[in-house]
C-alpha cells in the first residue's frame, strides 16, 4: 500500500510539475512564434515592396511592359488612374482588378493581408500597394506573395512541437526521480511503521542523512515514539500493579472476614459452650484489622487521584516532638534541629510520621530514633530502629502496596502492608522522596523534601 501511493503521490507531482512546465512552454513558444512571425512579415514585406518598385519606375518611365515578369511573386497587377488593369503577370493576366481597398487615402504606398481574392480564390495573399503619380491621375501597383501563416512555417512549428515535449518529457523525468528519492526515506519510514504495529521491539524509525524536513519528520517520529513507548510501559506497569494490587487487597479483605465468619460460626454451633465476650473481642479485633485496610485504601485512593489538601508551612521538629510525646510500645530518642519548614498538609505528614514510627515500633528490639535536619536545600527526617533491618535487594520491595517481608508478617500479623507504600506517596505528593539507607543497625528510613522558609522568616 505504500509502494501504492509512493507512485501515486510521485505520479500527481510529476504531472503537476508537467503541466505546468508545459503552459511556462506553451506560452514562451507563442510568443517566439508571434516575434518570429513579425519578423518574416517584415522581411516578406520589405522583399515585396522592393519588387513593386521596380515597376513602378517603369510606370513613371512610361516603359511599362503590357506583361509583366513574375519575378518569384505570386502576381503584380497595375491599375491606372481610371481603375482598370493595364498591365500584370502572367498569373493574373485577364483577371479584374483585385484590391481597391488600399492604398487608404493619400498614402504613396501600403500593406495588408487579404483573403479570398478573385484570382487567388481559398488563400490569403500579403498584398503591397505603391502610388505612381501620373498626369493624368494616380496609378497604383499591387504586388501579390503568400501571407504568412500564424505558425510561420511548418519546420517553424515543428521546432516549437519538439521542443515542448522535449521538456515536458525531462521534467517529468526529472520530477519523477526526485519526488522518487525524496520518498524514499518515507517508505522506509511506512514500512518500519507497519513492523512496529504488528510487534513490540524497536521502536525507533530510521532517519535518512539527508538535512531535509523528512529528517526533521524522522527524528520528531522517533521522539514521539519513544514518548509513546514509555508512557505504554508505564500503562502496563499501572496495570499489573494495579492487578497485583486487587489480588492482594482481596485476599487481606477475604482474611479478617474469613476470621470473623469462623469464630461466629464456631459460637454458633456450640452455643452453650461459648464464651460470647470472647468472641465479641475476636471478632472487634478483626474488624478493627478490616477497618484499617479500608481506611488505608481510601487514603491511597485519594493520593492517586491527587485530590487537593491544603498546604501551609510545617515545622517538621514540631510535628516530631508533638507525635512522640504520645505513650509507645517502645522508647523515642530524638534530635532535632529548629526552623526545618517545608509547605505541605500537616495532616498527610503526620500520617507518614506515623507510618514510619509505627512501622519501626514493629521491628526495634530497644529503641526509635527520630532525626530532623536541614541538608542544603532539604529537609531531612530519619526514623531508624534497631532491630534485623531490611537486606539491599528489598529495600524497594517493601514499598510495594500489600508487601510485608517474612520476617514482618511473623512479628506482624495484625499490619495492612500499606504503611509504607502510603508514606512513600505522601513523600511524592511533597515534591520529596522515601527511601532506605545503610545504617550501622536495623533499618533507617530517610524522608527527604524541599525547605521552606518559616512564617516568622
Amino acid at each position: 500500500m505504500s509502494t501504492r501511493l509512493s507512485h501515486s503521490l510521485r505520479t500527481r507531482l510529476a504531472l503537476l510539475a508537467s503541466f505546468a512546465m508545459f503552459a511556462v512552454i506553451l506560452v514562451a513558444c507563442l510568443f517566439s512564434i508571434l516575434s518570429i512571425h513579425g519578423e518574416v512579415a517584415d522581411i516578406r514585406t520589405h522583399d515585396l515592396s522592393g519588387k513593386a518598385v521596380r515597376v513602378l519606375l517603369e510606370v513613371k518611365r512610361e516603359r511599362l511592359p503590357p506583361v509583366l515578369d513574375q519575378d518569384g511573386l505570386d502576381g503584380i497587377q497595375v491599375v491606372n488612374a481610371a481603375g482598370k488593369p493595364v498591365s500584370s503577370t502572367p498569373s493574373l493576366a485577364g483577371q479584374p482588378r483585385q484590391v481597391t481597398s488600399i492604398p487608404r487615402g493619400t498614402m504613396a504606398n501600403d500593406t495588408a493581408e487579404f483573403c479570398d481574392l478573385p484570382a487567388f480564390p481559398g488563400q490569403c495573399k500579403l498584398v503591397v500597394a505603391l502610388i505612381a503619380f501620373q498626369p493624368d491621375g494616380p496609378w497604383i501597383v499591387y504586388a501579390f506573395d503568400p501571407a504568412v501563416p500564424w505558425y510561420v512555417s511548418i519546420q517553424v512549428l515543428l521546432i516549437h512541437v519538439g521542443a515542448v515535449v522535449v521538456l515536458v518529457a525531462l521534467t517529468w523525468i526529472g520530477v519523477s526521480r526526485v519526488v522518487s528519492k525524496t520518498l524514499t526515506p518515507v517508505g522506509g519510514i511506512t514500512a518500519r511503521l507497519s513492523e512496529m504495529s504488528m510487534s513490540r521491539g524497536d521502536v525507533h524509525i530510521p532517519v535518512p542523512e539527508t538535512d531535509d524536513e523528512i529528517r526533521d519528520l524522522a527524528e520528531t517520529a522517533n521522539r514521539t515514539l519513544e514518548r509513546l513507548h514509555t508512557a505504554m510501559k508505564q500503562q502496563e506497569s499501572a496495570m499489573e500493579q494495579q492487578r497485583r494490587f486487587a489480588a492482594d487487597a482481596s485476599h487481606d479483605l477475604r482474611s479478617p472476614i474469613a476470621a470473623m465468619r469462623a469464630q461466629v460460626e464456631e459460637a454458633l454451633l456450640h452455643p452453650d459452650d461459648a464464651d460470647w465476650q470472647e468472641v465479641g473481642g475476636e471478632v472487634l479485633a478483626s474488624l478493627d484489622r478490616l477497618q484499617a485496610i479500608v481506611t488505608d485504601l481510601l487514603t491511597l485512593n485519594k493520593l492517586d487521584a491527587h485530590a487537593p489538601a491544603e498546604r501551609v508551612p510545617v515545622d517538621i521538629a514540631g510535628l516530631v516532638a508533638d507525635e512522640t510525646m504520645r505513650q509507645r510500645g517502645k522508647p523515642v530518642r530524638t534530635s532535632l534541629e529548629e526552623g526545618v519548614f517545608v509547605m505541605g498538609s500537616p495532616l498527610q505528614l503526620a500520617r507518614l510520621l506515623v507510618n514510619l514510627l509505627d512501622n519501626a515500633e514493629r521491628h526495634a528490639e530497644r529503641e526509635i530514633t527520630v532525626v530532623v535536619r536541614r541538608e542544603g536545600g532539604d529537609c531531612v527526617l530519619e526514623v531508624l530502629d534497631d532491630g534485623a533491618g531490611v537486606a539491599p535487594d528489598q529495600r524497594e520491595f517493601v514499598f510495594q502496596r500489600f508487601t510485608r517481608l517474612d520476617a514482618s508478617r511473623s512479628r506482624d500479623a495484625g499490619g495492612t502492608g500499606l504503611g509504607l507504600p502510603i508514606a512513600r506517596e505522601i513523600a511524592h505528593a511533597h515534591g520529596g522522596t522515601l527511601t532506605i539507607e545503610d545504617s550501622d543497625v536495623g533499618a533507617r528510613f530517610v524522608l527527604r523534601i524541599p525547605c521552606v522558609s518559616g512564617p516568622a522568616e
